[in-house]
């Protein structure tokens, strides 16, 4: 059994949704922090360690489903319901495979931050990353980064914005990617990297909202428009100068957004 460490900040109250927040690849739960001081004044914000990273790093099992069945475990300790659920690129994978496994039963909303269901390319799927990746590449890169991870740390971190974004962030993103271990992120690269939830999309019963970033050097906006075209409940909210972080390049609308899907009706 895999146990999440997390953050937390603020209380469940009668008139707001609880907010969960999941984070990407080689991050952790403390890349939400202006979430968490701005939504904590008005609910329970949390923002856990994925296995593998931050604190969790230490997880046996380093998969995604891994990730998604701890999660569903945080929901059912903390008696988790009516959540607001954000997954942030990697995190997207975990809140899906949950959703899979578990149902969506404890959902109210489910956040999709710039991320596609299916992270490799091949020739009939043109909405993986930007760059093309492949199988091949991507065996290559999870060796690279199980051996190499401080030499691979800056040019991530600076993909992992609008290439305009401001120096200090890329700055606060490398020094903390940077604490991460190579071996571990590599086996949850791996795991990834075989998700494939484009079969779930359809199926998934609560409103979805999508957040791509209009300037991500990650992803393309077809990606998003493809899984709006499926949803039954979905929408899109764009963050057209922001890049793969959204929450962190346009926080102050991010979390306006985040406010109202937490009031309760």
């Amino acid at each position: 059994m895999t146990l999440l460490s997390f953050r937390t900040a603020g209380t469940r109250t009668p008139d707001a949704r609880p907010l969960v927040l999941l984070h990407g690849w080689s991050c952790h739960g403390g890349f939400f922090r202006p979430q968490m001081e701005a939504l904590g004044r008005m609910t329970r914000v949390i923002a856990p360690d994925l296995p593998g990273h931050g604190d969790s790093a230490q997880s046996d099992d380093l998969t995604i489903e891994a990730a998604a069945d701890a999660l569903h475990d945080l929901f059912v300790g903390e008696d988790l319901r009516d959540v607001v659920l954000v997954g942030w690129s990697m995190g997207a994978l975990v809140a899906w495979s949950m959703i899979e496994r578990h149902g969506t039963g404890r959902l109210a909303h489910l956040v999709v931050e710039d991320m596609s269901p299916k992270v490799l390319n091949d020739a009939d799927w043109p909405h993986g990353t930007r760059s093309g990746l492949d199988a091949a590449r991507s065996r290559d890169f999870a060796r690279a980064v199980s051996s190499q991870w401080p030499r691979l740390v800056g040019a991530t971190a600076r993909r992992s914005f609008a290439a305009d974004a401001p120096e200090e962030l890329v700055a606060f993103a490398e020094a903390e990617m940077r604490k991460a271990r190579g071996p571990a992120l590599a086996a949850m690269w791996s795991s990834l990297t075989a998700q494939d939830f484009r079969s779930l999309i359809p199926r998934i019963d609560v409103p979805v909202t999508l957040t791509p970033g209009g300037a991500s050097q990650l992803y393309a906006g077809g990606a998003a428009e493809w899984q709006l075209d499926r949803l039954r409940h979905g929408r899109i909210r764009p963050f057209a100068t922001a890049g793969h972080a959204p929450h962190l390049e346009a926080s102050g609308a991010f979390n306006a957004l985040l406010a109202d899907l937490c009031k309760a009706e």
